[in-house]
């Protein structure tokens, strides 16, 4: 497949690894910050291509993974109600709540219903008046326009029994986070090719400016990952620290434009909890005011619960690129995808899950 396999081409690959050892000279430490970009690592063995002087950690770019507990908590409450249908994408189900996920309570009774677009979930709400229909809004700004765009519809269409279970974070505040860390080590950056092709790159550019921090927009097949270490890798041998575009057959600079304008319409920015790392400022999206009608957590009043993270879970860690999936005491024993302690062992783009999958048989026993 066009598009797929040619960035997949193992004497390609091989050339663009050779590439990065023979210019690198020093110690780097990069972060890729997508977990579709983290199982790609993994799944190939990308890392294992690279000189030993160059570490690879991972990054919270995985929205399930930081969506926080309290959210999905609020999930299982509002999914509980006999007088709700709730609607979620397939990634959320499984992940763990204080006490269970949606996943046990569709099996307790709960309409719960796996949605493949927020759309979907407005159509239910207008077949079914009677019902309260509640879509689980997550996600980073790749998810973000899809559902702007379903209050959106909603509102214009007086379709008043649909409301938004909201937990969207943005991605350059997190970025900002990890490098002011004083645990922080990593030097430069792979960002995600798929919020790029949403919002452009023009926010990176102070980042790297402030940072003395080389980002390179990267996607997401082999190719593209190792020829974004090789641009990232360049700048870092060279003292550089500017933002450049790998993924440019999708990423424009100023990104999608139309997309960016109903985010702005249908949303506000404000400070956002992130499971394991905390509340960052401004790193959130909440409806505006002129739709918080179609707010779930007033719908339903659940703004005031809030839950602590579990201890014994380092996913925090992990996902600030302090620590690798299998530094966890717990990881493939106590933690694994069939009993999850934290999101990133069930996510599909984890790095918990992405290690399991592909590397536990080297870890655990």
């Amino acid at each position: 497949m066009k598009y797929v396999d040619e960035y997949r081409r193992a004497e390609d690959v091989k050339k663009v690894s050779q590439a990065i050892a023979k210019i690198t000279t020093k110690p780097w430490t990069i972060m890729e910050i997508c977990g579709g970009q983290t199982h790609a690592i993994v799944k190939f063995g990308l890392d294992e291509l690279l000189p030993d002087n160059i570490t690879l950690v991972h990054g919270p770019g995985c929205p399930v993974c930081v969506t926080p507990l309290e959210a999905i908590d609020r999930a299982v409450m509002i999914a509980s109600r006999e007088d709700v249908i709730f609607c979620s994408f397939g990634d959320m189900v499984r992940v763990p709540g204080s006490e269970k996920d949606l996943l046990t309570v569709k099996s307790q009774g709960g309409d719960l219903r796996i949605v493949y677009s927020p759309l979907d979930a407005v159509e239910i709400a207008r077949q079914n008046p009677n019902k309260k229909v509640v879509f689980f809004a997550i996600g980073f700004e790749t998810t973000a326009p899809a559902n702007a765009m379903a209050v959106y519809q909603a509102k214009l269409k007086g379709i008043n029994n649909f409301s938004v279970l909201v937990s969207h974070v943005l991605v350059p505040p997190a970025m900002e986070i990890i490098l002011s860390s004083p645990a922080n080590k990593v030097q430069g950056f792979l960002a995600a090719g798929h919020v790029c092709t949403v919002m452009g790159y023009t926010q990176y550019e102070a980042i790297a400016e402030k940072f003395k921090a080389p980002i390179v927009v990267t996607g997401f097949e082999p190719l593209d990952i190792l020829e974004g270490i090789y641009m990232c890798v360049q700048q870092l041998e060279a003292g550089k620290h500017e933002v450049v575009n790998e993924y440019s057959r999708v990423v424009k600079r100023e990104g999608n434009l139309p997309a960016q304008d109903v985010i702005k319409k249908v949303f506000k920015i404000v400070n956002q909890k992130w499971r394991g790392i905390g509340e960052i400022p401004d790193s959130g999206l909440a409806l505006a005011d002129e739709y918080s009608s179609f707010d779930a957590d007033k719908v339903f009043n659940l703004e005031h619960i809030n839950v602590e993270e579990p201890a014994e879970c380092i996913s925090g860690l992990v996902l600030q690129g302090v620590k690798k999936p299998d530094e966890c005491s717990e990881f493939g024993k106590k933690c694994s995808p069939e009993h999850p302690l934290g999101a990133p062992m069930v996510s599909t783009e984890g790095a918990c899950a992405a290690y399991y999958r592909y590397r536990s048989h080297e870890i655990v026993g």
